[in-house]
């Protein structure tokens, strides 16, 4: 009947109510268990201990996939940790201040599979002011390096650093990370002396969204080692 008490009675009420009164179902387990719900692989009914079932099989299936992906993604990392010693060690050996520019870009091409890479230096010692790696340093590339405090990555940011590659039209994304003395350092940091490029055809290998934490701790070392050039 239209104008009965039950008539009036919404969803909200009913879930109030059995919120509110945790023993209803034992109190009345057999309702509990003549409850049928719809499964969610196909249109039969399942009964309520059925469904929960499903329910947890499917939330730990998310879990095991989040597992294997944290699993991977550690894998991955001590690799790159690995290589990242390997090359920072490469560097502490190396000799002649004139040639760890060529020995920076070539091992970090090597070890991280990076196509093109290349660097620029600038407020150098007047000893290497004729090396090939201080050529081509614009202006306005060296002053808008200064307001780097990361790694930037993503499309071409300047076409001034397009000179500075091998092939440049075969690049479709780019790492530009700036080269300061004591980036990894406490005290007020020094200015960008140079920029280390890293350039791909691939225009996923350095988008704007990456995580930058290797590319710092890869520009930290690189201006760590040529800082010594500022010196002669």
């Amino acid at each position: 009947m239209s104008g009965s008490p039950l008539s009036t009675v919404t969803e909200d009420d009913i879930v109030e109510f059995l919120v509110s009164t945790p023993d209803f179902f034992a109190r009345h387990a057999e309702v509990l268990a003549a409850v049928r719900l719809t499964s969610p692989h196909g249109n039969r009914a399942v009964s309520l201990s059925e469904r929960q079932t499903e329910m947890l099989r499917e939330k730990i299936r998310v879990l095991e996939l989040r597992l294997m992906e944290l699993i991977r993604h550690g894998g991955e990392n001590d690799v790159l940790h690995q290589r990242l010693m390997s090359w920072a060690e490469g560097l502490m050996r190396a000799g002649a201040a004139t040639g760890l520019p060529q020995r920076v870009t070539e091992t970090l091409a090597h070890r991280f599979m990076v196509p093109q890479v290349s660097l620029r230096l600038w407020n150098l010692s007047k000893v290497y002011e004729a090396e090939p790696f201080v050529q081509g340093v614009s202006p306005d590339v060296s002053a808008w390096a200064q307001g780097l405090d990361k790694p930037l990555c993503g499309p071409v940011p300047m076409t001034g650093l397009l000179e500075w590659m091998s092939h440049p039209d075969e690049i479709e994304s780019m790492a530009v990370i700036p080269l300061r003395a004591n980036a990894a350092s406490e005290a007020p940091l020094a200015p960008v002396f140079g920029l280390l490029v890293l350039a791909s055809p691939d225009p996923q290998r350095f988008h704007a969204n990456m995580g930058t934490e290797l590319l710092q701790q890869l520009g930290n070392l690189a201006g760590a080692c040529l800082a010594r050039l500022q010196q002669g």
